[in-house]
């Protein structure tokens, strides 16, 4: 199974998020992936460059972002309301996701998979903070752009993860909603 990794990854185009909701616009984990990635870096590079805190190397939170739902190429997207449904859930479907993702690594030549088992198995704890806020925040401006369409079936998950954006309490977070998130509401002739 070596050296199928990288037709594996390129699959992800074909797994879509949102499965429970109704879509205006489809989206799916490569797209969702990239967007976070954008996020993620900007996140670091707000930290170190504009608040001037110490943080992780906005580089490798791009990376990590680009692979942080990799597993689920194999596992699909479990929607939010099951997969947090309790703690038990949640923790066996962290599980899966880890099988997932060892699967995932045994598909690289040997000599690449400690350079990707961070990334895949998500257990950076250096980047982990930015490039959860990074998803979350990926996920609300989806709420925002479907809203924007007219779809009131975001409202309340965009309520919901907008206070979860907020309880997480990283400085750059705020700096980007403060300063960011506004234009995201905005229309392509709004926007300078």
């Amino acid at each position: 199974m070596a050296n199928e990794f990288y037709a594996l990854m390129s699959r992800m185009r074909y797994i879509t998020r949102w499965g429970l909701m109704r879509n205006t616009f489809s989206e799916n984990i490569q797209e969702h992936s990239h967007e976070v990635a954008v996020l993620a870096h900007a996140l670091a590079l707000i930290r170190r460059d504009i608040l001037l805190l110490q943080g992780p190397d906005p580089d490798r939170c791009a990376v990590a972002a680009l692979y942080h739902d990799a597993s689920e190429i194999l596992t699909g997207d479990l929607p939010t309301p099951i997969k947090y449904y309790n703690p038990e859930i949640k923790a066996a479907y962290k599980q899966v996701e880890r099988v997932s993702g060892m699967k995932l690594l045994d598909m690289l030549p040997e000599q690449l998979r400690a350079s990707y088992e961070h990334l895949v198995l998500e257990d950076d704890e250096t980047v982990n903070p930015i490039v959860k806020a990074a998803d979350k925040l990926s996920a609300y401006i989806k709420c925002v752009e479907e809203q924007k369409a007219g779809n009131s079936e975001f409202d309340s998950a965009a309520k919901q993860i907008m206070d979860s954006l907020i309880q997480m309490r990283l400085p750059e977070l705020d700096w980007f909603i403060d300063n960011c998130l506004e234009a995201f509401s905005k229309t392509l002739d709004e926007l300078d």
